[in-house]
């Protein structure tokens, strides 16, 4: 089975398409998963906890 450019270019764009399509379905997935909330609460509350002063 002989593969030519166009081929490998098709192949490699539509793989490229899918792996990305799959990937972000997997981070919003993640993002938006109920159990994480707490962390990502927590996440974004620990910065402003730290007393945080110019330094001198």
């Amino acid at each position: 089975m002989s593969f030519d450019h166009e081929t490998l270019v098709w192949f490699s764009k539509s793989y490229g398409l899918f792996y990305l399509l799959a990937l972000s379905a997997i981070i919003v997935l993640y993002a938006y998963w109920p159990s994480n909330k707490d962390s990502f609460d927590k996440a974004a509350e620990s910065i402003l906890e730290s007393e945080d002063k110019p330094w001198r």
